[in-house]
């Protein structure tokens, strides 16, 4: 079943899809400001995401773009729904669990944004934390320790090459 173009936009906000679309199609977002009888201003702020879409704008745009209609506002839409799932996610906790700041080394530990990327923390956690950690990680989210299983990604593959005794190459697949 082919998925549709909305389902594969969902949750990014209508601006890229323009600024994209008008970079494919080499138009400046003055000329195509001008066109669609816009400020140049308004049209960038959109694109950068500083400015949600209005109905007039979306109607302008798909018009000039041959855009089905509503396809910039269901996609702003999606992104409005996407966004207040992220405030939601990040207001969902407080405070900052016990854990090593190493489990966390390519990041910086004190921006973590411990709601909106709870799934990643407790993977990574379960990955590479120790049994209080991973305690800890569960009365934090407030869950049974039995329940943070059900956030292990799965183990990802390896190809390893080697080679025989007659000097021919072999890979082998290891988790």
């Amino acid at each position: 079943m082919e998925r549709s173009k909305i389902d594969m936009l969902k949750g990014i906000p209508p601006g890229k899809i323009i600024g994209r679309e008008l970079k494919r199609r080499d138009i400046s977002q003055r000329a195509f400001a001008s066109a669609i009888q816009e400020h140049s201003q308004t049209l960038n702020a959109i694109i950068t995401g500083r400015r949600r879409m209005t109905t007039e704008m979306a109607l302008k745009i798909e018009s000039a773009l041959d855009f089905d209609e509503g396809f910039l506002l269901t996609l702003q839409v999606y992104h409005d729904i996407a966004e207040y799932k992220n405030l939601c996610d990040s207001n969902s906790v407080s405070g900052i669990p016990n854990v090593r700041r190493c489990l966390f080394w390519d990041t910086d530990f004190d921006k973590i944004d411990w709601g909106k990327y709870k799934t990643f923390i407790i993977n990574r956690v379960l990955e590479r934390g120790n049994d209080e950690e991973i305690a800890e990680i569960a009365r934090f989210y407030d869950m049974e320790i039995a329940m943070l299983e059900s956030y292990r990604r799965p183990k990802t593959y390896s190809v390893n090459q080697t080679h025989n005794k007659h000097g021919r190459t072999h890979q082998e697949i290891a988790l």
